[in-house]
């Protein structure tokens, strides 16, 4: 019995033994498909998108295709911007070895055709590498010849592909507003920077199937994606009004000997439309790193960390928009807006110009005597500094600030370029502050800023957010996104709106904006010059709108720092601005209206050789000109011979037309007179009297003339001739 128990004993234990066995087997079996399973739903579930993707890149080689970049267009459909076609050669190292062409004679062919050199191509054909670039933006004519190289030997390898680079037909015009893009067509400044998002485009692809070392399979299908190219977009520039402010400018920057540059600004007040917008020094946008002056050419890259902010700091910088300044006078037409708005003073009201003293500091009027007792009309025209504190002062700090807010001067436009500057005033200002700000010193705006709101004095009292982008469209003109016009708020009411209006044309006709007038064009306005902190800088502007009774244009120009005769906004800024209006308007085909006095009226001289000297006579009178005879009067040969000036030639009503009765050996000359200081009048009757026509420029005194004292001129010649009132310019 003990020896049968012990047997069973041991047949249990050896089972049990195998089913332990057995069941650490399944547990491990169990945990490793547990693992297994784990890492397949891993792989296919979370990991699965990302390795789809990974293995459809690899066993597919495909070449990006460029979207055409979005043009862009002014107001009236000119070209401002647009997409050139050119060429890009590419290489897949991989797929040359296949070729029965050695990569050494590939890269002599293609060093022929692309103008390169050929060591430089053959190390890209050598690497170990899928895709390497061989020419970017290459001329078109270029890579069709590449194209047919690759055709007629039946290279593999070798791709031409179809891309754009950017291109301006207007060079410099409107620089700082449309900006420029990089080698990749992506936008770096400007417009083609903060819209990039419509300008760019998505690329497209195309695709082939490829094994592991990226070598085509056989009877792979390629298929290609297509790119969606970018909008185009219509600004709200006028290509001809930007030409006209732009070379308003550059003259006044050259004729004042203006050492820091200047900008100008023309808007439509009644919707917050920028028409132009011009910064010198400025750039070509098809050459945006150029040389600057002073620079050697071995020392200049264009972009380098030091070109780069050099060229940000000087000619790409947008003074319309990052430029900050004292605005001087311009600020008063503000100061008397508040006034008349909160009934503090009435434009009759009697106040003084004395010096006033605050806070120990002594303010006077600009001018030597004061005007001294004068009503609050008369002080805004002679723009007296003493008056405008205290009609500070009876505002308040309190409620002069408001104002200042509601005008938009601490806050950002809202312009849709880039780098925009906001104005800077005391956080916590005193009555020194208020005071000195009363006359627009001591505190800092930008262009940008003061436009939008002598907009709101134009248009009605509305502060409007400017605009620089009108329409967004697609590929065939189609419209996709209009922008309108946005108020901000309203600032003053339309009785003050309309009242200052009246008040700065009188500026203009009677007060220190002369300079601005223009015969037919009834425009209103401030002068601004501007005391800075530096020694003998001075910041000359002027700021106006008109028609005074409808504004469709306001007008801002600024002079930075002018080393000439004159550093006076009066003297040398309202002439600009008077010119930018005049020719605007005449562009836009706005009648003149009244002022026939001032008016000089242009006519073709009429051809007149042949005719009898009455018949001769006759015709000048119908054209409204003057004429001199040169030969006897009388006698048998009564006909004009020849005549100076001669037909065809554009002069003022009333010049001398000079009739010759013989054909002259040599023309009647006479010596220019000296006429600076002379009036308008004086000098037209002093050059009418000896046989010379004048054309003139401004009103006033005379300050410069086209031929110096002495210089001998043909008896009819046209000479320029400018004009400035120099007195109660401020």
């Amino acid at each position: 019995m003990p020896g049968k128990k012990g047997k069973k004993k041991k047949e249990i234990t050896e089972e049990a033994k195998r089913n332990r066995r057995l069941l650490i087997l399944i547990v491990i079996f169990l945990l490793i498909a547990s693992v297994l399973i784990g890492r397949i739903f891993y792989i296919q579930f979370i990991w699965g998108e990302d390795l789809s993707k990974e293995a459809y890149i690899q066993q597919n080689s495909g070449m990006i295709i460029s979207p055409v970049r979005g043009d862009i267009y002014d107001r009236n459909g000119r070209e401002l911007a647009v997409s050139v076609a050119v060429d890009n050669v590419t290489v897949s190292p991989r797929t040359i070895k296949n070729n029965s062409m050695d990569a050494g004679i590939i890269a002599k062919e293609l060093a022929q055709l692309l103008g390169f050199e050929t060591e430089a191509i053959l190390l890209k054909l050598v690497r170990d590498s899928e895709f390497e670039i061989i020419a970017k933006k290459t001329d078109r004519q270029i890579g069709d010849a590449v194209r047919n190289w690759v055709k007629e030997n039946n290279i593999e390898g070798v791709y031409v592909d179809e891309d754009t680079e950017r291109f301006y037909p207007n060079n410099n015009l409107a620089a700082h507003v449309i900006g420029f893009t990089g080698g990749d067509n992506q936008g770096l400044f400007g417009i083609e920077a903060t819209m990039e998002t419509y300008l760019k485009g998505i690329p497209g692809k195309v695709i082939n199937e490829v094994d592991k070392d990226g070598n085509a399979l056989p009877f792979s299908e390629t298929t290609e994606i297509a790119a969606d190219n970018g909008k185009s977009l219509v600004l709200t520039i006028d290509a001809n009004i930007q030409y006209i402010a732009e070379q308003a400018l550059l003259k006044a920057i050259e004729d004042n000997d203006v050492a820091r540059g200047g900008c100008a600004i023309v808007a439509d007040p009644t919707t917050g439309e920028i028409l132009a917008m011009v910064s010198k020094p400025d750039f070509n946008l098809n050459e945006p790193r150029a040389i600057l002056p002073g620079y050697k050419t071995d020392e200049w890259s264009g972009y380098s960390k030091a070109d780069t902010e050099l060229l940000s700091k000087t000619v790409w910088k947008n003074m319309a928009v990052s430029y900050t300044y004292e605005p001087g006078s311009t600020f008063k037409a503000f100061v008397a807006s508040m006034a008349l708005e909160n009934n503090v003073i009435k434009l009759t009201d009697i106040i003084d110009d004395y010096p006033i003293e605050v806070q120990e500091a002594e303010i006077k009027c600009w001018r030597t005597p004061p005007h001294g007792v004068e009503t609050f009309l008369e002080a805004i025209y002679n723009s007296c500094n003493p008056v405008f504190v205290k009609v500070a002062q009876m505002l308040g700090i309190t409620r002069f600030y408001e104002y200042v807010e509601m005008f938009g001067f601490m806050e950002k436009t809202g312009i849709n370029l880039p780098g925009e500057e906001v104005g800077f005033f005391h956080k916590e200002p005193m009555e020194i502050d208020m005071a000195v700000a009363s006359f627009g010193q001591r505190f800092i705006i930008t262009p940008m800023q003061i436009v939008s709101a002598y907009n709101t004095i134009a248009n009605g009292g509305y502060l409007m957010e400017p605009m620089i982008v009108k329409e967004v469209l697609d590929d065939n003109g189609n419209l996709v996104e209009r922008f309108l016009p946005e108020v901000v708020r309203q600032v003053i009411s339309e009785k003050t709106s309309k009242t200052m209006a009246e008040v700065l044309e009188g500026v203009v006709s009677e007060g220190t904006g002369k300079n601005a007038f223009v015969p037919g064009y009834r425009i209103a306005g401030k002068t601004g010059t501007s005391e800075t902190t530096e020694d003998d800088r001075y910041i000359a502007s002027f700021c106006g709108f008109a028609p005074a009774d409808n504004p469709i244009l306001t007008v801002l120009v600024i002079l930075d720092d002018p080393r000439g005769e004159s550093h006076f906004g009066g003297v040398i800024a309202a002439p600009v601005v008077g010119t930018i209006i005049e020719q605007s308007l005449e562009y836009l085909q706005l009648p003149r209206k009244g002022d026939e006095e001032y008016i000089e009226r242009e006519t073709v001289v009429p051809d007149v050789i042949g005719y009898s000297l009455e018949e001769a006579v006759n015709e000048l009178k119908t054209g409204k000109l003057e004429y001199i005879i040169e030969g006897s009067e009388t006698g048998d040969d009564l006909t004009v011979v020849y005549q100076y000036p001669l037909a065809g030639k554009i002069v003022v009503e009333k010049s001398v037309v000079v009739l010759y009765k013989y054909m002259p050996e040599e023309m009647v000359t006479l010596e220019m007179p000296y006429l600076i200081n002379k009036t308008l009048g004086e000098a037209k009757r002093t050059l009418n009297s000896i046989g010379l026509n004048i054309r003139s420029n401004g009103g006033g005194t005379c300050i410069s003339q086209e031929y110096y004292q002495g210089t001998v001129l043909k008896k009819g010649s046209v000479v320029e001739v400018s004009f400035r009132y120099l007195d109660n310019v401020d």
